[in-house]
């Protein structure tokens, strides 16, 4: 897919701009195995850059404008760097990129670029955030930049917040910033430090696509994030990051039931990633598993993220015989699940999942296993 991706880009490129392209550039989308809303509470997560991405062939421009087509979208962008102004849909992602670095002090130059996707949109595996770091690179490359792996990550972030409006956490940015195959990474989201954990080489991860979508912006999202911020207030604390179950019990009275539930799902999540961390690097699938249901089950019943198709696509997976553990995963209300399962015969896990999900819902899911991948680099096309 990713060979194809690239001849896709590079044909496109010469079609459009009558030249070749001078950098491919490639961005990961991501799984996160565990570790799901605690983000913006300054809790830990446990993403892995997979091999899907988002590949940008470019070429520099000598003035400040940036020419992109979307082969996803079939739509052409033009974005003045001397003007920048809202509009809507996938240009925003490198408009608020712009924007960010424009508010930091550097008079960027444009590029000519085309830009195509292999993450599902909307499925919860970060496209966005693979656009957003794509972008980075790009003006990293045009304008001869040299940030770190944070410092991209960081850019991502406050052009999704700041410019496009949806309060996401750092993850997502930062995994496809420093992705490392082999390796999940488990990131501290008040510190930025991370530690690469080895994945055990006998599991797989396998993604199940619902095909229902949600948009992120106009979701319970943002409504969540706020939950959290009254929970921590009322607890008295910065951030649920420094409560405890023992602590929320013990001041249980003093939150309403809903904040309650949301607080109890952001403190528990914290510490199954800890304890998933423990399992992985002693390569123990059966407690992965078992707190990959846990997860799933607070992500229902205390957050309040899931949705009837995850639901079921989570039961029919754990129902396989080669199944360890299947939970939601993203932001939720949509898109897609994970599923652990021991390597042996994924394409009979696939089937099995595909035709009783399909028979009860008339939806045809996209299921496929994934691997891990690199942080986003690129190549200089010679």
């Amino acid at each position: 897919m990713t060979t194809s991706l690239h001849s896709k880009i590079f044909d496109n490129f010469q079609e459009i701009y009558n030249s070749k392209p001078e950098v491919i550039i490639t961005a990961p989308g991501r799984i996160n195995l565990i570790g799901e809303h605690t983000d913006y509470s300054e809790g830990f997560v446990l993403p892995v850059a997979i091999n899907l991405a988002i590949k940008l062939a470019l070429s520099p421009r000598n003035d400040r404008k940036i020419v992109l087509y979307s082969t996803d979208f079939d739509q052409k962008s033009e974005i003045n760097l001397m003007d920048l102004s809202h509009s809507s849909g996938w240009q925003e992602y490198t408009v608020g990129v712009a924007w960010v670095l424009t508010n930091q002090g550097y008079q960027l130059n444009g590029w000519n670029g085309v830009l195509s996707g292999s993450i599902p949109i909307g499925a919860g595996l970060s496209s966005s955030a693979a656009l957003e770091l794509a972008c980075v690179e790009a003006f990293c490359v045009v304008n001869k930049l040299s940030l770190s792996p944070k410092e991209m990550a960081v850019i991502g972030r406050q052009a999704e917040v700041g410019w496009v409006g949806v309060n996401v956490g750092i993850m997502d940015q930062l995994i496809s910033a420093a992705g490392k195959p082999g390796h999940a990474m488990l990131l501290d989201c008040r510190t930025l430090s991370y530690e690469y954990i080895p994945i055990p080489p006998q599991a797989s991860f396998v993604v199940l696509d619902t095909m229902t979508r949600r948009q992120l912006s106009n979701s319970a999202y943002n409504e969540r994030q706020q939950e959290v911020k009254i929970a921590a207030e009322l607890l008295g604390v910065d951030t649920l990051r420094d409560s405890s179950l023992s602590h929320l019990e013990k001041e249980k009275r003093k939150l309403p039931e809903t904040i309650y539930h949301r607080a109890r799902h952001v403190i528990s999540e914290n510490e199954r990633v800890v304890s998933f961390c423990d399992a992985m690097r002693c390569g123990d699938l059966a407690v992965m598993g078992k707190l990959i249901n846990e997860s799933h089950l607070s992500l229902r019943e205390d957050y309040e993220v899931s949705s009837g198709e995850l639901d079921l696509i989570v039961e029919i997976a754990r129902s396989q015989p080669n199944c360890l553990g299947a939970r939601m995963t993203g932001a939720g209300f949509g898109g897609c699940a994970l599923a652990l399962t021991a390597q042996n015969d994924i394409e009979a896990f696939i089937h099995q999942i595909e035709t009783q999900y399909q028979q009860q819902t008339g939806l045809k899911p996209h299921i496929f296993p994934v691997s891990s991948a690199d942080g986003v680099s690129y190549v200089q096309i010679s």
